[in-house]
């Protein structure tokens, strides 16, 4: 009784309770506790087999690849729609498998563990606990099976896996990949096993270079690789903001306590014919030729700032289309500001203008307009009261009509959070109701997500259909941004069933609460397909569904998918410190670890890319050989060698 206590005890989440009964005690299994188990394991058996005996419209259509997999995947459907939380425990008091690893394997799992309960009460499985094969339309898939069904469906999505490493490494290439063969021939040099081109940016012309560069490399290195594309799709954004003034501010480097420790250099063009600065500068100004012409290293430049400051620069190299100065002072630089020179005056040319932010804070009004006008910050009186509030214009107007008072929006990936106030025929009222402690910027082009809303989007854009056609030509696979339904799945699938057509894999981006909720339904739609994954794509998927929620969320994803043999790419902002900085953080560390229980693992680029996926790959060889899924490995542990088996510590050896 008191070891029936303390399980309770330990087992007390959610009045979850172990039945005393279920306890073995010290001579054997508790023969009740066998029996029980029996029964109740049996009719669950039954109940799964039955579920999956019923019609069901999609199993007809699934490609012959995935006719097992759809059919697991009913089978754990069925399993996970009632809590099984009790009956995990009582099978774990008796030694048994507590079905928690039972996803790509369900019935085979269930027989195993009823095989042993009838091996414990001596008896044989029943015929009636075996539903004829005519009744069962979904045939069991065993443990070998399950496993090697989803390793063959994922080489055929992803490719080969490299040796060594069977997570493989996903690289979305930037736009100089174009015209740079060394970067793509490196990438894969370092591990990347499938290169992903977003269709968001650049060009069909510079996607077609990027491919060219990528078979270059592959015969160089000996390494497959294979070719998502990403279709940009219905994505929702802030529209332009009003253009700030044209203002350059020049700062040198200070210490902490504000002492200059290195001048701030500039570059002075030709106004007529501007040179880009060969090396960085703090500001590029634009002057006169002639009046460039003129300056020679040592001579001073003097001028009165924008804030009618005086400060001066010093020539400090002269070259033939520029020349470099540099100041130890702050100074604001706007168009017409003069130059004085001993060898006459010359006024600064045109400056890009500063791009403009509106900054929110709690409380504020911003309102959501259907045109894309510039958007313009507050304007406020004299007493700082708001008299016009702010205003942003958004890409498709058209969600005006399916956004509802008191819903949620978020701005930015979540950095700034309102509700929705009022919905007027050309605007949306949006009371700000979170954002940083000293309010946040909004810029032109941010993300907007109304998780809340039933938005009637169009599966494809117009641009995604005209992309359709190259990604058909030259992609092994093509990634469905912002899949929602079954039926935007059909769209796609119909678009590349053109005569003639070569087959190409079928990603799902879940990135919406709606993609989330319908995921098993498009699961079983794009196992239509010969070949089909799904991408989480963390960022708008902890927006859409809460940032607490993600952890869950994500897990519930691998769940499905591996029950459906499906691979699944772990994506978005995986190691982005390290890919941008150079520096990775330990957070992103443990999360590049957590990516290898999917069959991929997605980076972003940025300047330090490589070194993000030299780092990605040791990783995920070294957590290959602790886990697989959510299985843990026993291989030998190095700290079990740790303690002296004499009883000494390793310390202090004499000690007892």
């Amino acid at each position: 009784m008191a070891r029936a206590q303390k399980q309770r005890r330990h087992h007390r989440d959610e009045r979850l309770v172990v039945n005393s009964t279920s306890i073995a005690p010290p001579g054997g299994p508790n023969p009740a506790a066998v029996a029980s188990l029996l029964g109740e394991l049996t009719a669950l058996r039954a109940e799964l087999a039955a579920d999956a005996a019923l019609p069901h419209p999609q199993l007809a259509a699934v490609h012959a690849h995935y006719r097992e997999s759809a059919g697991n995947l009913l089978h754990y459907l069925a399993f996970r729609r009632r809590d099984r939380r009790a009956l995990q425990l009582r099978l774990a008091a008796l030694g048994l498998s507590s079905l928690g690893r039972a996803e790509s394997h369900v019935l085979a799992t269930i027989d195993a563990v009823l095989a042993v309960l009838h091996a414990l009460a001596g008896s044989l499985p029943s015929e009636a606990a075996q539903p004829p094969a005519a009744t069962q339309a979904v045939a069991a898939v065993d443990f070998e099976r399950g496993q090697r069904l989803l390793a063959e469906h994922t080489e055929a999505l992803l490719g080969p896996a490299s040796p060594g490493r069977n997570v493989r490494i996903m690289v979305t290439v930037p736009g100089q990949a174009a015209d740079d063969y060394s970067l793509i021939h490196d990438l894969l040099e370092k591990g990347m096993d499938c290169l992903r081109i977003n269709c968001a940016h650049d060009t069909a012309a510079m996607w077609l270079r990027m491919i060219k560069h990528l078979r270059r490399a592959e015969r160089a290195l000996g390494r497959p690789c294979r070719v998502v594309m990403d279709l940009a799709g219905p994505k929702l954004r802030t529209g332009p903001i009003e253009p700030g003034p044209a203002v350059v501010r020049i700062r040198p480097t200070r210490d902490v306590l504000g002492r200059v420790v290195a001048p701030a250099r500039v570059w002075l063009t030709s106004a007529g014919a501007p040179e880009p600065a060969p090396s960085p500068a703090a500001a590029c100004l634009p002057v006169p030729s002639a009046w460039l012409a003129r300056l020679r290293p040592g001579d001073s430049v003097k001028l009165t700032d924008a804030r009618d400051a005086r400060r001066s620069f010093r020539v400090v190299d002269v070259a033939e289309r520029g020349c470099w100065v540099e100041t130890h002072k702050t100074a604001y630089v706007v168009p017409g500001t003069v130059l004085n020179h001993p060898g006459g005056m010359a006024p600064v040319g045109e400056l890009a203008p500063v791009a403009s932010v509106l900054m929110l804070r709690p409380g504020d009004t911003l309102l959501l307009t259907r045109d894309l006008q510039p958007g313009r910050p507050a304007r406020l009186d004299s007493r700082g009261q708001v008299l016009i509030a702010a205003q942003i214009g958004c890409t498709l107007p058209e969600v005006f009509a399916d956004v509802r008072a008191g819903e949620p929006i978020w701005f930015d990936d979540g950095k700034i959070g309102g509700v929705v106030e009022k919905v007027e025929s050309s605007r949306v009222w949006v009371r700000i109701v979170r954002a940083g402690p000293l309010g946040g910027k909004l810029l032109a082009d941010r993300g907007i997500n109304l998780p809340e809303s039933d938005l009637r989007l169009p599966a494809l854009t117009a641009k995604d259909r005209a992309d359709l056609d190259f990604v058909a030509r030259h992609a092994d696979g093509v990634e469905l941004s912002f899949a929602n339904t079954a039926g935007d799945v059909e769209l796609l699938q119909r678009h590349l069933a053109k005569p003639g057509s070569r087959p190409i894999a079928v990603v799902l981006k879940i990135e919406t609460r709606r993609g989330f909720e319908n995921l098993p339904a498009m699961l079983l739609t794009a196992m239509c397909s010969p070949c089909c994954g799904v991408m989480i794509a963390r960022g708008d998927l902890a927006v859409e569904c809460g940032f607490e929620r993600l952890a869950e969320v994500q897990e519930e994803i691998l769940w499905i998918c591996e029950a459906a043999h499906v691979p699944v790419i772990w994506a978005t902002q995986v190691l982005e410190t390290l890919a941008k900085t150079g520096q990775p953080s330990r957070a992103e560390i443990t999360d590049a670890a957590m990516g290898h229980r999917a069959e991929c693992v997605m980076l972003n680029k940025g300047p330090h890319v490589l070194s993000a996926v030299q780092v990605l790959d040791d990783i995920l060889r070294r957590m290959q050989s602790h886990q697989t899924k959510k299985s843990a490995l026993l291989r030998e542990l190095h700290l079990a060698h740790a303690l002296p088996h004499d009883g000494c510590t390793a310390e202090n050896p004499t000690s007892a």
